[in-house]
């Protein structure tokens, strides 16, 4: 299990302050339990499956009952089949997301968050709100998988969720401009203030998204991103997630479960810039505006398992999953030092092989490290085949 629940999780799921109607969708089946078949080139991807992807597509998460699935899990597992080259898993992986989380139509509805056993035991959406970032990751991974396999039918399902996101999941916040809210619904904390989630903001996703699926939106978006990353992080450390006052800039959450914290969402995003290419826009000051994490991770030799973002005071060291996730962050930051001992960490301390969490940061970071794919410097993804 995860030594911490998912903050990310916990706020959409008790922030709302509301439940899914458990009517909305067709009642569910129990989970299969047979494992997805191997089918990929890449050997981590086929040991996830074997550990957390169900035969017909779910992926499955370890923390709380181990029963539940988010739309987030199913958007990282396209990524990576997509990765892989395995169209078997990726087909299976995006048949069961629109089927269990958008009604049957990912075109027309954006996919629930959360999906699992309900209080009456019952198999189905929990909580119907959708996690922005999971679609940006859904979009960019249909898009791709278009390109790559040559499918149109990808890219135009791909087309219609881009189209989605913008119209339902962005707002045009004084002094930031178009910028992504963290779901449609629950994130405006009152009037001219808005509850943001840095580690929602892959930005060489967005750039990408901006080429494959066009819209005057998807430019602002990138560079209202940047000044929320950036923004969120006076010290140099992001937050898991940040108030944005209209008139008071970027505060605290003091309210929030957090309260100012860093940690399971914001490894994030050391993780989404570092895999940035060394020529995509905005890298170079989003890499100093977190600098404070690099230094941090250079004299503890270890990443936090959270940190308070204005005074730098840390807790416990975090598990090794985000060892593994500062890895391209640190090579970003041309700290090779701190980078060999996050490296000897984990060789001394492997990330937990049933740890649905870790191992997705793993997947991420050791697969950027030793070439399964990058990121071109438009977002375009660079499958092992094509990197140089």
């Amino acid at each position: 299990m995860l030594t911490a629940p998912l903050p990310r999780r916990t706020a959409l799921l008790t922030g709302l302050g509301w439940l899914a109607p458990l009517a909305l969708y067709a009642q569910a089946q129990p989970p299969a339990v047979a494992k997805l078949a191997r089918g990929g080139q890449w050997p981590a991807w086929d040991h996830f499956k074997a550990q957390f992807v169900s035969e017909d597509g779910r992926v499955i998460s370890n923390d709380d009952d181990g029963t539940r699935t988010y739309s987030e899990g199913q958007a990282y597992g396209l990524f990576f089949a997509l990765v892989a080259n395995d169209r078997k898993g990726f087909d299976a992986i995006l048949r069961w997301t629109e089927n269990n989380l958008s009604g049957g139509d990912l075109a027309v509805r954006l996919p629930a968050w959360l999906w699992g056993r309900r209080p009456d035991g019952t198999w189905g959406v929990i909580d119907s709100n959708a996690a922005s970032d999971a679609d940006l990751w859904i979009a960019y991974a249909l898009g791709e998988a278009a390109r790559i396999w040559k499918s149109p039918r990808y890219h135009d399902l791909g087309a219609r969720l881009a189209m989605r996101i913008l119209a339902e999941e962005t707002a045009d916040l004084p002094g930031l401009g178009v910028t992504l809210l963290p779901a449609p619904r629950g994130f405006v904390e009152a009037e001219g203030r808005w509850k943001l989630n840095p580690s929602y903001l892959p930005l060489q996703v967005m750039h990408r998204l901006a080429a494959l699926y066009p819209h005057a939106a998807w430019k602002p978006l990138a560079q209202s991103s940047e000044k929320v990353i950036a923004g969120a992080s006076p010290k140099g450390f992001a937050p898991d997630w940040i108030l944005y006052d209209a008139k008071l800039g970027f505060l605290v959450d003091e309210k929030g479960k957090e309260k100012g914290q860093g940690g399971y969402n914001a490894i994030r995003v050391y993780l989404w810039v570092g895999m940035q290419h060394a020529a995509s826009p905005g890298r170079k000051a989003l890499l100093s505006a977190l600098g404070g994490m690099a230094r941090y991770v250079r004299e503890q030799g270890h990443p936090p398992e959270s940190i308070d973002v204005l005074s730098g005071l840390a807790a416990a060291a975090g598990p090794s999953g985000f060892s593994a996730a500062m890895l391209p962050f640190l090579r970003a930051q041309g700290d090779d030092a701190a980078l060999e001992a996050q490296r000897r960490r984990l060789t001394t301390n492997p990330v937990r092989p049933n740890a649905y969490y870790e191992q997705t940061l793993a997947l991420f970071g050791l697969g950027w490290m030793e070439g399964w794919f990058r990121f071109s410097a438009a977002g375009q993804l660079l499958p092992k085949k094509t990197v140089p």
